[in-house]
């Protein structure tokens, strides 16, 4: 069953690399990177745990800085058209 979701993980991971658009790319990250680390937990790699919460961390850090960047520039009044 853990090596299942830690394939998905992997899996999705992937795809989001092949994947060129930032947002989906993110998300894909960050669901692959949970899949992992519940596989991670499993084999109880502490490297491999700690990773895992850095890549997750970092994608959904990405993710949010995206939406304040897109809502930044949808609120700036030079970008009326």
């Amino acid at each position: 069953m853990f090596k299942l979701i830690g394939a998905a993980g992997l899996l999705v991971i992937s795809i989001g690399i092949i994947n060129k658009e930032r947002r989906t790319q993110d998300i894909l990250y960050i669901i692959g990177g949970i899949c992992l680390e519940i596989y991670s937990l499993y084999l109880g790699d502490i490297i491999f745990i700690i990773l895992q919460i850095i890549f997750t961390v970092s994608a959904i850090y990405d993710l949010i800085k995206l939406g304040r960047l897109k809502e930044t520039k949808t609120n700036d009044p030079k970008n009326i058209t």
